[in-house]
């Protein structure tokens, strides 16, 4: 039964605070002394378990050298195979058909460059125009080591009004000439769910490959790539699962396509027992480790430890059914206490549809997040014109929310923000 109601006052807030099952984890995280922290789906915090894990690793490299690769506190040989094992109920997937490895672009180079096989008229590989820039760039030169043309051979949907994509105008593009498929679970900008599975079944009944950028929804939406069929994915760990700055990435392969080669090649793709035999002839894991390439960075796996074992213990439907919770509140408070301000709501209302952040558009969006931060409140901008505001499940109290909207309606009222430039910073 949903505990979810809504009142525009403090004491509202904290009643939704006091029977909130999952407020005791907020005291596993480091929260910033002077400061509301909204921008969990960029970077999430630190928390002591993270901080706990990594100090154990550095302790472990301290005290065993290299040792440390086959004894203490973890073993740093296998911790991305017990990394993925762990990472696999936040994806609905088997623990071997994931593993915790590079990064979010090199993940998607290597998946392509295995999965993309154009033959024939099937050259073509379909993307949409609102997706990380990133997963563009890293397409388009896939395509160009293919010796095709970016211009002509990568297909990007539009979206009807700059903030959505609609399915049937994906499914509408999958012709005989695609090849392969790579969307976001969640778009970044907007926060909008696609329906993976139902694109899935799609691209499969028209003999297409299917892979999702997860980035944006690991950690805050339930998954079911292998029940779905997906063929493959790809995410970074540093947002919503709170790994650490430039934490490693993740992916999942299905298990159907396990024993193919992998497109890019390295000594962490072999067996675990072969890999030391240094031959020159490669015998990839029969897992999803077939698709690791080079030594991991140990010091970046290890926050991941501590930080899943608080996902293991707090569920990520019980995570999923708070952030629906929050960001329901804060479009409530938002409408209630922001008429008439200029602000649109710039992602989806239905709970089936919405991500676990809240996309809110105003052509000043740029200087106002510069006076939330003066304010305390640390937003998200996403150029030209969007505040993205992220309470996030594991640490952000109901009262932080209500507290972030007054200090927004502060800042209007008293147009604080005009003292600043209505341009992004170096780093938005």
């Amino acid at each position: 039964m949903s505990l979810y109601f809504f009142e525009p006052t403090l004491e509202c807030a904290r009643q939704l605070d006091q029977n909130d099952r999952l407020s005791r984890f907020r005291s596993e995280f480091y929260l910033p002394p002077t400061s509301i922290y909204m921008d969990g789906n960029s970077l999430g915090l630190l928390s002591k378990r993270a901080e706990k894990t990594l100090l154990e690793s550095l302790d472990d490299w301290r005290e065993l050298g290299i040792g440390g690769w086959s004894r203490g506190n973890h073993r740093w040989f296998y911790l991305s195979e017990r990394l993925g094992e762990m990472s696999a109920p936040l994806v609905g997937a088997a623990p071997d058909e994931v593993i915790v490895t590079g990064s979010t672009t090199v993940n998607l180079h290597q998946l392509v460059a295995t999965f993309y096989q154009p033959e024939g008229k099937r050259t073509r590989i379909l993307a949409d125009e609102l997706t990380f820039p990133s997963d563009i760039y890293a397409l388009q030169s896939q395509l160009r080591l293919h010796g095709y043309e970016p211009d002509t051979h990568l297909i990007q949907v539009r979206s009807r009004n700059g903030r959505f994509l609609e399915e049937e105008d994906i499914i509408a593009a999958m012709t005989d000439e695609i090849a392969l498929v790579i969307l976001p679970t969640v778009l970044y900008r907007s926060g909008q769910i696609l329906d993976m599975e139902r694109l899935t079944k799609e691209a499969h009944a028209r003999g297409i490959l299917i892979g999702f950028d997860g980035c944006h929804s690991i950690g805050a939406i339930p998954h079911s790539f292998s029940e779905w069929g997906v063929d493959f994915a790809y995410w970074c760990n540093y947002k919503y699962v709170n790994g650490g700055p430039g934490c490693v990435g993740g992916l999942y392969v299905n298990r159907k396509h396990f024993g193919r080669h992998p497109g890019l090649a390295g000594w962490f793709g072999s067996k675990k027992d072969k890999q030391f035999d240094m031959e020159h002839t490669l015998t990839p894991a029969e897992t999803a480790g077939a698709y690791q390439i080079g030594t991991p960075h140990i010091l970046s796996l290890a926050p991941l430890i501590g930080s899943l074992e608080i996902f293991a213990e707090a569920g990520i439907e019980n995570i999923r059914r708070k952030s629906l919770h929050m960001t329901r509140y804060l479009m409530d408070l938002l409408e209630h206490e922001l008429p008439n301000m200029g602000f649109v709501i710039g992602n989806p209302r239905d709970d089936r549809r919405r991500g676990g952040h809240i996309s809110l558009e105003h052509e000043e969006a740029a200087r106002i997040c510069k006076s939330l931060k003066e304010n305390g409140v640390i937003p998200d901008f996403r150029a030209p014109n969007m505040i993205r505001l992220a309470p996030i499940a594991l640490y952000t109290s109901y009262a932080e929310i209500w507290k972030a909207v007054q200090t927004l309606k502060n800042i209007m009222e008293e147009k604080q923000y005009k003292k600043f430039k209505n341009e992004r910073e170096v780093i938005a």
